[in-house]
């Protein structure tokens, strides 16, 4: 039980603390323009500079593939268009328990806008009890409920592309059905028009705008000090999923909502630099956080964009630097700074997403509609929480089915441990 009483003598000085803090942040937003504008005057110096040092930074600094100073406007969604996203969920493996195993359960949503069609609603729950999935991980020195949560990462992507393929089929099949219907001739003595419903000729009808989404970064800091046998576990099955969203042309969007990262304020460091050559681990070892090139810290990249983009803008685009990323082949992440007029959200996207201005123009429209949907996140992506997420109830429920298959297969000594049992009947 929280006392509040002793909490509140701890907060007295809070608000002071918050002030000063917001005056300070105040000052180095300031500077971060300034610099921000500097920076943009020699934008190829600066390149350069990283591509000749990039191996000797301290630090992660992302690389601008578009001038510093770009500001566009995003494109208003179309009326037809289709929006896919997965979220997971899980519940985690205790000794406590009746058994020890653990699940993952995935939402996914599919939402057709302007089609006449029935949302997706639903999730897709596995457990997992094997020896191979409960300890297979040990001999890597990972724990099963890190791994679990790794699995985790792997499965949202795989049912992703599942979905994303499965909802293609489908508008395949609606077309085909379309053009054969609107080829027939028609009771009267006229054929049927050539022209479907939206005004679009069968047999040259696009296929509808689709857009792919998940929560978080699509950079995966975790896996890169695992072995590389644990981490192609992971890694492979995640970029076959977007290898078959590329195939699709269905673009993949990352969303972060409130993100914390610093790449994009991190290249101005090259600019600030006092030294000729950014050469970190000669000039600066060990002064990753109090080198003298880190005058804005502890900004986010959102902060700086928050003061430079107007709502429905974005910024340049990015190509991130962190080392995993290396294993990701054509699917290297690149990501962009968006007003959508609630906050700054930053937007990751594959490569192959970025290089294509049809399918980054496409992903971006599709997911300012969504926020503004949403009033202020994706409605799919809340949506595809929503359904992954594990409650109280439903986490009793799924033991009490444990339970009875354990006496079914003729099980007696089935129970919690006097631990679990004693936390759950307090007598406080």
């Amino acid at each position: 039980m929280l006392d509040l009483l002793k909490l509140a003598r701890q907060l007295q000085n809070i608000g002071q603390h918050l002030t000063d803090e917001a005056a300070a942040a105040r000052q180095r937003l300031d500077l971060a323009q300034q610099l921000l504008q500097q920076a943009s005057d020699r934008q190829p110096e600066l390149v350069a500079l990283q591509t000749q040092w990039g191996d000797r930074l301290g630090f992660a600094a992302a690389r601008p593939v578009e001038p510093l100073n770009t500001r566009i406007s995003l494109a208003t969604a179309p009326a037809h268009h289709t929006v896919l996203a997965t979220d997971g969920s899980q519940i985690a493996p205790s000794h406590h328990e009746i058994a020890y195993c653990y699940l993952i359960n995935v939402g996914r949503v599919a939402l057709h806008y302007g089609q006449n069609r029935h949302p997706l609603l639903d999730s897709l729950p596995e457990v997992f009890y094997q020896a191979e999935d409960l300890y297979g991980a040990r001999q890597w020195g990972i724990g099963t409920e890190e791994w679990m949560g790794y699995r985790r990462t792997a499965s949202e992507a795989t049912v992703l592309a599942d979905l994303a393929q499965g909802i293609a089929a489908q508008q395949t099949q609606m077309q085909a059905a379309l053009h054969a219907s609107q080829s027939l001739p028609s009771t009267g003595s006229r054929r049927a028009s050539p022209t479907s419903p939206v005004g679009i000729p069968p047999a040259t009808a696009a296929p509808t705008p689709t857009l792919a989404m998940v929560d978080g970064s699509l950079t995966h800091w975790f896996l890169e000090p695992l072995p590389t046998e644990a981490r192609d576990r992971i890694l492979l099955p995640m970029l076959e999923a977007w290898e078959q969203l590329r195939q699709l042309r269905v673009p993949l969007v990352g969303y972060l909502s409130a993100a914390r990262s610093g790449e994009a304020l991190n290249f101005l460091r090259l600019h600030t630099c006092p030294k000729p050559e950014p050469d970190c681990a000669t000039h600066c070892p060990g002064q990753t956080d109090t080198a003298p090139c880190q005058v804005v810290a502890p900004l986010r990249d959102t902060a700086l964009w928050g003061l430079v983009l107007q709502p429905g803008q974005r910024s340049a685009l990015w190509r991130s630097s962190a080392k995993i990323l290396e294993c990701y082949g054509e699917h290297r992440v690149y990501f962009c700074y968006v007003h959508t007029g609630a906050e700054i959200a930053r937007l990751d996207m594959p490569a192959w997403v970025a290089e294509d201005a049809a399918l980054l123009d496409m992903a971006l429209s599709l997911t300012l509609a969504q926020v503004q949907k949403g009033y202020g996140y994706p409605v799919a992506l809340a949506e595809a929480h929503n359904q992954a997420v594990v409650r109280g109830g439903d986490r009793t429920r799924f033991f009490a089915l444990l339970e009875q298959q354990m006496i079914r297969a003729g099980i007696t000594n089935i129970g919690t441990s006097y631990k679990e049992a004693r936390k759950r009947g307090s007598i406080a």
